[in-house]
């Protein structure tokens, strides 16, 4: 929206879908030529074919002092990457679905330390894996409920049939659950099969990556009445003007959508995945909280807008201050990071000095990271290599948007990161 910005927040152009506010970097204390080593250094992947392009953009104080466009959203077709190209944000979607939980926590719908068989009875009789073998499972009960915090801190004892890290997860493949689901099934479907398989460990004693933040979006259903896509549309996307947000690409913007790709196994160079990046483009059973949304640049950073102010954009409060703060603060017990309480994850993440909030991981100790940053920001990243973090001290959002599974394939996280930092100058 045009006009009526609030003090601090983003000025766009909604019917461009740009960022239009943007200043010389000089003053909000970046330096423009070292701003350029940020794009020098990822143009150097699209030159040699690693990614097929990217957007990234970085504000500081409320007004975008840099970004940076580069190759292409369908290399086979020679399309650009452009102000409007839609990217599969995967599980950057997981903080928009946080946020929604937490929004019905404000209006007083349901706790934080409430049973998740309250909203979803299957998981009242899940038991705890204990040894054997997928065939033969030895299995314990809960001896303690899964409550809703744990589901949003991801220490819930759920998991990814895609992690490849224990019997747990191969549990998962097997019941059909790898990269998605099978097909037809519905969320409240997918969520008490979950419920039937064991528990990678008790509720609360560990962190792992999981499937989690999907059922979380159940319970916004089972809660709010409505369907996640109606209650997304409905309480956020439509109050922040994100327009180009959804849970699938619609017919008239599919020229938009970027392509999907993959590292090719010979080459390394990107390669086209349509079997799994032609699913954007229809609209699914399963709405996954997790990781079904598309998205745009300018949509997002409206998105990570809201969270910088403390919760309102443009005259729309979408949580309070405090609830953000309560969001972002580590929820792992005794302020441990996720290698300390956590299994290790086949990424290319280190989560040395990382903790995690309520749907985001939290910076607790730059120097064990060996990363820049500032304790207390948070951040995330999708499945196809894109990423953000919002750092409240400095005053810095940065995310960067390509289309390239696994986000393991290239180091992309931690150079953005660093490479941000370094041209902060004041």
């Amino acid at each position: 929206m045009v006009g009526n910005s609030t003090e601090g927040a983003v000025t766009v152009n909604a019917r461009a879908n740009v960022l239009t506010n943007e200043v010389d970097a000089g003053a909000v204390g970046m330096d423009p030529k070292r701003l350029r080593l940020l794009d020098e250094h990822f143009e150097k992947y699209v030159d040699d074919g690693r990614l097929p392009g990217f957007h990234l953009v970085v504000s500081r104080h409320g007004k975008v002092a840099h970004q940076h466009r580069y190759g292409m959203r369908d290399v086979e077709a020679s399309l650009p990457i452009e102000n409007d190209t839609m990217y599969r944000i995967y599980s950057m979607t997981k903080p928009i679905t946080s946020v929604a939980l937490m929004m019905l926590v404000e209006e007083g719908k349901l706790l934080l330390n409430d049973p998740v068989s309250n909203f979803i009875p299957s998981f009242g009789s899940s038991r705890v894996w204990r040894s054997g073998s997928v065939v033969k499972p030895f299995t314990e009960p809960v001896t303690e409920p899964m409550l809703v915090w744990h589901l949003l801190s991801h220490t819930a004892g759920l998991t990814y049939g895609f992690l490849y890290q224990s019997p747990v997860d191969d549990l998962y493949r097997r019941a059909g659950f790898e990269w998605g689901v099978q097909r037809g099934v519905t969320l409240e479907e997918a969520c008490d099969k979950w419920a039937a398989l064991p528990l990678l460990f008790q509720p609360g004693t560990e962190w792992n990556y999981s499937v989690a933040t999907d059922v979380v979006g159940r319970i916004v259903e089972v809660v709010s009445g409505q369907t996640l896509e109606e209650f997304f549309a409905q309480r956020i996307f439509a109050p922040l003007g994100m327009h180009d947000t959804g849970f699938f690409t619609p017919e008239d913007k599919v020229h938009r959508l970027a392509g999907l790709y993959q590292p090719d196994p010979a080459t390394r160079r990107a390669k086209r995945l349509d079997n799994m990046g032609k699913a954007a483009t229809h609209r699914p059973t399963f709405l996954s909280g997790g990781g079904g949304l598309v998205s745009t640049a300018y949509d997002y950073h409206r998105f990570l807008q809201m969270l910088a102010n403390d919760g309102q954009l443009d005259g729309v409060r979408m949580l309070s201050p405090r609830t953000v703060r309560l969001m972002t603060a580590n929820h792992l017990p005794n302020d441990a990071d996720i290698t300390e309480y956590g299994r290790p994850l086949d990424l290319e993440n280190a989560y040395d000095g990382f903790g995690f909030g309520l749907g985001f991981s939290v910076l607790l100790n730059p120097a064990r990271a060996k990363l820049h940053g500032s304790v207390g920001d948070f951040g995330w990243g999708g499945a196809a290599s894109t990423t953000f973090w919002v750092d409240r001290a400095e005053g810095v959002i940065a995310a960067f948007y390509t289309q390239l599974l696994p986000s393991s394939t290239w180091p992309l996280r931690p150079y953005f990161k660093n490479l941000v930092y370094q041209a902060l100058v004041d």
